[in-house]
């Protein structure tokens, strides 16, 4: 598949040459099939269609020849524009999806499905709690040449704890994560000011485990476990670059097991939305005045 897009000085297409899409190559040439497919039904040009959705013509051709993976917010503008019935708001969870890592993708599907989520993480907040610009630093250190698209596909799993049946979210934190400075002081206060407002959320549980408490079940890394209806667990665990998940029962009852003495362990919901305020201000707070130091 070629893809020639020519462009004035002001960037917008004034010609685009390609060869047929093939829509079933993947997901994002399938979107971009779609896409030219409609825009075409509704008699409108790249910059025609472009001017209506509030963007250039050029982002417009670059998304019809597969060179740009569109956004959500994008797709819900142009089913708007074209009438198509939510088309483009469906396909594009797919196309996100899709950015993700081969080896997540399967997890992330399991992940969509599950009725109780229960994680334990010792060094970054779990995905879905994960705010832009954290996912953004986080991310930014191996994928810098598709950031803007492992980031949205990140934001966009996280959206299954705000449709209508949401599943049960249980997470433990270890206190080193609230000290582990990702993406700068300012990151790091938005993102535990997102995490400590999450305390009283129907269907979500947050504690994080002190240091205080030392050796324990989760010493051994970072871990989810997912319930289904009518369907076994599973449990889940990752490396640098590869995921394991299995429903072996013995597993699944050890980790359990582990998981709840993680739970026991752990701080309240209460007391570690308390602990995370105070570490956001503390360790993270502004300056108050002329010569203040920041707490290290």
């Amino acid at each position: 598949m070629e893809h020639t897009c020519h462009y004035s000085q002001r960037g917008e297409v004034v010609g685009v040459r390609s060869r047929e899409l093939d829509p079933s190559a993947s997901p994002l040439d399938y979107y971009g099939y779609e896409l030219r497919r409609a825009r075409e039904a509704a008699g409108l040009t790249l910059a025609q269609l472009g001017a209506i959705v509030f963007c250039t013509g050029s982002l417009i051709g670059q998304t019809e020849t597969a060179a740009r993976v569109p956004q959500r917010d994008f797709s819900e503008r142009l089913d708007a524009a074209l009438g198509t019935d939510g088309l483009f708001s469906r396909l594009v969870g797919m196309v996100l999806r899709s950015q993700l890592p081969s080896w997540f993708q399967q997890y992330a599907d399991m992940e969509a499905k599950a009725t109780y989520i229960s994680t334990y993480q010792c060094q970054l907040v779990y995905g879905l709690l994960q705010t832009e610009s954290y996912a953004r630093a986080v991310l930014g250190v191996d994928q810098s040449d598709r950031l803007d698209a492992m980031v949205a596909a990140r934001l966009d799993r996280q959206r299954l704890l705000i449709r209508e049946q949401p599943p049960v979210l249980w997470v433990v934190l270890d206190e080193a994560v609230l000290y582990r400075e990702v993406g700068g002081r300012e990151v790091m206060r938005e993102q535990l000011a997102h995490l400590a407002g999450l305390y009283g959320r129907p269907w979500m549980e947050l504690q994080v485990l002190p240091f205080s408490v030392g050796q324990n079940t989760g010493l051994m890394g970072s871990f989810n476990l997912l319930r289904f209806e009518g369907h076994p667990d599973l449990y889940y665990s990752e490396n640098y670059d590869s995921g394991h998940m299995t429903a072996n029962p013995q597993v699944i009852k050890e980790r359990s097991v582990g998981y709840a003495r993680l739970q026991a362990e752990a701080l309240s919901p209460r007391e570690s939305a308390a602990l995370i305020a105070r570490v956001r201000e503390e360790r993270y707070g502004e300056q108050t005045g002329p010569g203040a130091c920041a707490v290290a």
